[in-house]
């Protein structure tokens, strides 16, 4: 089974959100493991990387647009996919390395950190309020708080696939995964800045050159 790695380093302060929140403390909660180690869905993850394809798709001219929109289909699938027209890639969940995971549940087994320090340890609350566009005030009941994962780390996730991918498949997903730079909530607003870059054999080194060669073709 094929298998590549898409490193995901956190340029900014970024929320892995998972929909709620911990009462009398933040509206907001980071997705975290068993452990307190925060990590990014490989669903979510999947469907960001195909929304950046579709992106990049999107400015081609027609004629060698519907050549990559068929590959992004072979690639990800599309929507209510069977098994006969799933996507060829799978995409794990993106994680801090597994030495740092097997060391801290040592510890965690020990009796000497919990899963609240180390989640403490890599993350951090952020604190908000919208102001009042004519008088520059705090609006009333507007403040909220977040939980974010700190800057500088670096997260990995696997990307498998049943059989060898075609050279235009590699070739859009790491273009992709170069066009991904923000991820998570707050997206939209400054966080979330990252520098993806996809590893493994048989990549091919001009990808750039082979997507735009087929624009201009």
């Amino acid at each position: 089974m094929p298998t590549y790695t898409l490193n995901i380093h956190l340029l900014s302060d970024t929320t892995f959100g998972r929909g709620d929140g911990v009462a009398g403390l933040l509206d907001q909660e980071v997705e975290h493991d068993p452990y307190g180690f925060p990590y990014l869905r490989g669903r979510t993850l999947k469907g960001l990387l195909s929304e950046e394809c579709d992106n990049l798709i999107y400015t081609l001219p027609g004629n060698q647009k519907s050549h990559w929109q068929r590959i992004a289909e072979e690639l990800f699938g599309k929507p209510g996919s069977t098994l006969d027209t799933m996507g060829a890639i799978h995409v794990g969940d993106a994680r801090l390395p597994d030495d740092l995971h097997q060391a801290v549940a040592y510890q965690i087994s020990q009796g000497k950190l919990t899963r609240a320090e180390i989640l403490d340890s890599l993350t951090t609350i952020r604190r908000q309020t919208a102001i009042h566009p004519e008088t520059g005030v705090p609006d009333r009941g507007s403040l909220r708080s977040g939980r974010v994962v700190l800057r500088d780390l670096t997260f990995t996730a696997d990307l498998y696939f049943e059989q060898q991918p075609t050279a235009d498949q590699l070739c859009l997903l790491m273009v992709g995964a170069k066009a991904l730079r923000y991820l998570g909530s707050g997206r939209n607003r400054g966080r979330g800045h990252v520098r993806c870059c996809l590893h493994g054999e048989s990549l091919p080194q001009n990808h750039l050159d082979c997507f735009f060669a087929v624009q201009e073709a």
